[in-house]
């Protein structure tokens, strides 16, 4: 199933969206867009002489986390290619629909509106993969699920056992990694930015609001000021994939 373009999509408590729309702003070099949606419970972060492919989704319950939006030519098409792999409809509107995957992690199909320029790397970082975090029982077919529904794009392991990478064409803006929990819990998703320098990348966002949460060989955890959850990651912003080792 062809997918034109890809959002990724940061969602926020009602009462943190504010502050964290000022932060994603500020880290990413956008501004926000005008609210959307029946409650006004979109916006999306509008880079100059780009497309938009990351938004901000207001929410009313829970902690927030991230998902995934695709925008394809053939909506009802790809609703039922998702249905036939084990993905469950949550809502129809028109012209969009809400979806979850078998392990839990919603996701939406939008029109494609000719989105096709990708926002440039800012301040060294770019905003450009969802990272599912999958129980133990439900990764190999979340895994399997989602090679399946995106059969055009590159399907690989990851750096350590417990990922799995599922890379766009070249052209599109987000990427997913699964990451296997090492206990049983729902399903979430969270951000991750591919980082030249994540020691810089971290000051920086230090200095717009986030506050350090634990580090590890190639990644920080990071909280923003509405409370979520994100990671930095030692990845090429241009190409997205691990930097190469110096060699003899």
């Amino acid at each position: 199933m062809n997918v034109r373009w890809t959002y990724a999509f940061i969602d926020r408590p009602a009462s943190g969206a504010g502050r964290a729309g000022g932060f994603w702003t500020a880290v990413t070099g956008t501004r926000l867009s005008e609210p959307s949606g029946d409650h006004g419970e979109f916006t999306t972060l509008l880079a100059e002489g780009a497309d938009a492919c990351v938004g901000m989704q207001r929410i009313v319950s829970g902690p927030g986390g991230a998902h995934l939006d695709f925008s394809v030519d053939d909506i009802p098409g790809f609703v039922a290619h998702a249905s036939r792999l084990g993905a469950e409809t949550v809502a129809e509107h028109e012209g969009w629909a809400v979806l979850r995957s078998p392990a839990g992690q919603p996701f939406c199909a939008l029109p494609w509106r000719g989105e096709s320029v990708r926002p440039p790397v800012t301040y060294g970082s770019r905003l450009d993969q969802v990272c599912l975090d999958v129980p133990p029982s439900a990764y190999d077919a979340e895994v399997a699920f989602w090679s399946e529904l995106l059969s055009d794009w590159d399907s690989v392991p990851g750096s350590l056992p417990e990922f799995h990478v599922v890379k766009p064409p070249a052209g599109l803006p987000v990427r997913i990694l699964l990451q296997r929990l090492a206990a049983e819990r729902p399903v979430s998703a969270h951000l991750d930015l591919a980082c030249a320098d994540i020691r810089a990348t971290r000051t920086r966002h230090e200095e717009s609001g986030a506050v350090f949460v634990a580090a590890f060989g190639h990644w920080t955890v990071m909280r923003d000021p509405a409370g979520g959850t994100y990671c930095l990651t030692g990845r090429d912003p241009d190409t997205g994939g691990l930097p190469r080792r110096a060699g003899p």
